[in-house]
């Protein structure tokens, strides 16, 4: 009714429940829950024989959620006003392939282009998805490789060189396919990456090329690429926006390789691709202009909030009213009394159901201007509409609830022992103290945890930078130190530190630190070389224990540094870049690394250097801050800490010899680790007390 004769409602006849029959209102929390009822509501029709249902809103968003919601049953709808050609498959194919030519083969767009289902590559889609895989685990996780493909095959040949001695299907795969499939895409890749290195190019230029690219790469050992990716209505609307854009390329010029992504984002957020026919016979979802014409046994009006139906009128930056009055152009409130139109067309089916959403994304919504009316001409009726509410509701509430919420509880696994390691290190037996759960899932479930992809370097590349910066130095001076021994070392540094100086950050933050730290150590090193007969750095050793329930067990240990004393005895060394273990730690058993590397070191453990007393262990805090160095030597009595470490290890084995003994999460929550790839595995934020915070 017209806002001029709104008051006419006043002079209406009193509404009895007979009117209102047939009509449902429902107002949902959220828009979750809204798409959930409606998806409950067309599903409820189907159960009467012959009856049609239909949803019926402008909001794509919620025609979207109801279709997903409606696939729990195995449900296929369409939406009547399409998918955008940007989210079907070819369109999302052409948007990848864009960026991996564009962004040089960067490992996330080269990933997110290859894991598509349309991707081939040529091979059959079971041998691609394994190369794929193998691809991504010994190239592309980690620091970013060079760019293009060349920088991912030097990635995986540096990978396969640290694996050299590695045999099993997978590396077979990666030797006899992976490289020779490398090959084959740098070859498909090459006349689109070769256009994208350029300043300025024709779009129609870059059109062709990226065109034939994504054939290429679509193409499997069984179908031609262009089979496969123009397929079905969603290939052909794809393939016609690319004939047609290449027709305009010559009218659209040039345009920066750069910016080819972007365009073509831009250009196919235009084209949406409908169906030909119905999925469903008896369901459907309409827009309000496609509902005019056609008719269902119910109709759900969906998304009646302020904004959505009816849409903002908005305001024209281009011609004010007066202006679009003297052109003879519609007010913008035009589409609003259309969008009435639609709202009380939709009363003439025989039965109708009115919802919204409450909230949408968090923030809270204003209803209809169609239901405020509707609820000031029903007065004390109004209620009546939504006396099914809390039932629909309550049913999408307890579809996905389960019967019973069992409490998580702390993982406790106990492996057979045949089953439970035989060998460790001493940084595992710290782990093994402090949280058994992360040995069985690493040495017995054999659990690796995968790098970041595109991982900017962290702490723990820092530490091998530096580790590997001093390793040279003291290989290469290994007597007096030189008189420029500082700028040496600074020398030694910036070559080990080149890899990662392309990194901003690196050179930004950890190169004044490296200097910093260099004038420090020299200082140290100068001091120390009068008491050293000989210096040994990143020396591997391992001891064996015998006399254990499983049999025999190896301890190994990698020593940052180990120093031959003038007096005859080794000094070990292990360097830190963040903060050591404190001396109560290392007393009480809790830090053993060093003692158990002394221990080693005792019994003549390591390659190169003979048995003897120790009589200094040291963290050497090489933080590059304020100050740049510290040495801390948390144990005084050296041998009486050696031996407690050697007999609270060999209780540890004992009491893991025990096949009732459990491999606990976390035990104590006091001395848990800092930091632990298995958290997750061990859903500790679901049964500790403050998630996992604080080691508890």
């Amino acid at each position: 009714r017209p806002a001029a004769t709104t008051e006419a409602w006043r002079d209406a006849a009193p509404f009895a429940a007979a009117d209102l029959a047939g009509i449902r209102r429902i107002d949902c929390a959220t828009a979750q829950e809204e798409a959930g009822v409606i998806a409950l509501l067309l599903r409820h029709a189907l159960e009467t024989p012959e009856r049609t249902a239909a949803l019926v809103t402008p909001d794509r968003a919620l025609a979207r959620r109801v279709a997903a919601e409606l696939a729990r049953w195995d449900i296929a709808v369409d939406d009547s006003a399409g998918v955008p050609l940007a989210q079907t498959p070819p369109g999302e194919f052409l948007r990848l392939t864009a960026a991996l030519a564009v962004e040089r083969a960067a490992p996330l767009p080269l990933l997110a282009a290859l894991k598509h289902p349309l991707a081939a590559g040529g091979m059959g889609t079971g041998d691609f998805r394994r190369c794929l895989r193998l691809l991504e685990v010994h190239a592309l996780r980690g620091p970013r490789p060079a760019e293009g493909i060349a920088g991912t095959r030097q990635a995986l040949l540096h990978s396969l060189a640290e694996l050299q001695d590695r045999t099993g299907r997978d590396m077979d795969m990666v030797r006899s396919q992976l490289l020779p499939w490398l090959d084959r895409l740098e070859a498909m890749l090459a006349p689109f990456a070769a256009l994208t290195g350029l300043p300025t190019v024709p779009l129609a230029d870059l059109l062709e090329v990226h065109g034939r690219f994504a054939e290429d790469l679509a193409a499997s050992d069984e179908e031609p690429g262009p089979v496969r990716l123009w397929r079905g209505e969603a290939g052909e609307s794809a393939a016609n926006f690319l004939a047609d854009l290449r027709e305009a390329g010559t009218v659209l010029g040039t345009v920066e390789p750069a910016l080819y992504p972007a365009l073509l984002d831009s250009l196919l957020a235009g084209r949406v691709v409908r169906p030909r026919q119905s999925s469903h016979p008896r369901l459907s979802i309409w827009g309000p202009l496609e509902a005019r014409l056609q008719q269902a046994d119910l109709l759900v009006l969906g998304g009646l909030n302020e904004g959505v139906w009816p849409p903002e009128a908005g305001s024209d930056p281009w011609m004010s009213r007066p202006m679009r009055s003297d052109f003879g152009l519609p007010l913008p409130e035009h589409r609003i009394g259309l969008s009435a139109h639609d709202f009380a067309q939709a009363f003439g089916a025989p039965e109708i159901v009115l919802t919204r959403a409450e909230k949408q994304e968090g923030a809270p919504t204003v209803p209809s201007r169609w239901l405020l009316r509707l609820d000031t001409v029903l007065g004390d009726m109004a209620p009546t509409l939504r006396q099914e509410e809390a039932l629909w509701r309550g049913w999408w509430a307890a579809i996905d609830r389960p019967a019973a919420i069992a409490p998580a509880v702390r993982p406790a696994p106990p492996p057979p022992l045949a089953a439970r390691p035989r060998k460790f290190s001493v940084t595992e037996i710290e782990t093994l103290m402090r949280d058994p759960y992360g040995i069985y899932a690493a040495k017995i479930l054999r659990l690796r945890a995968l790098d970041p992809i595109d991982e900017d370097p962290g702490a723990a590349e820092r530490g091998t930078i530096i580790h590997k910066a001093l390793e040279r130095f003291l290989k290469e001076y290994p007597g007096a130190l030189p008189p420029d021994a500082l700028d040496r070392l600074l020398a030694i540094g910036q070559e080990v530190f080149a890899e990662a100086l392309d990194r901003p950050g690196v050179w930004a933050f950890w190169w004044p630190r490296f200097v910093r730290l260099a004038r420090w150590f020299i200082g140290a090193e100068g001091e120390r070389r009068a008491i050293l007969a000989g210096t040994e750095t990143e020396l591997r050793g391992e001891i064996t224990l015998a006399g254990f329930a499983g049999g025999d067990v190896t301890l190994s240990a990698k020593a940052d540094r180990i120093d031959r004393l003038t007096n005859g005895t080794l000094a070990l060394i292990d360097y830190k870049t963040g903060q050591p273990p404190r001396p109560a730690e290392v007393e009480s058993g809790h830090a053993p690394q060093l003692p158990l590397e002394a221990l080693i070191a005792g019994r003549g453990g390591f390659p190169g250097i003979a048995a003897a007393p120790v009589s200094e262990l040291a963290y050497w805090r090489l933080s590059g801050g304020e100050p740049p160095g510290e040495i801390a030597r948390p144990a005084k009595d050296i041998e009486a800490v050696t031996e407690a470490a050697r007999d609270g290890l060999e209780r540890l084995i004992q009491a893991y010899d025990d096949p009732a003994t459990p491999y606990i999460s976390r035990p104590d929550p006091d001395s848990a680790p800092r930091y632990s790839d298995y958290l997750h595995l061990a859903r500790v934020k679901e049964w500790s007390g403050t998630g996992g915070e604080d080691g508890a």
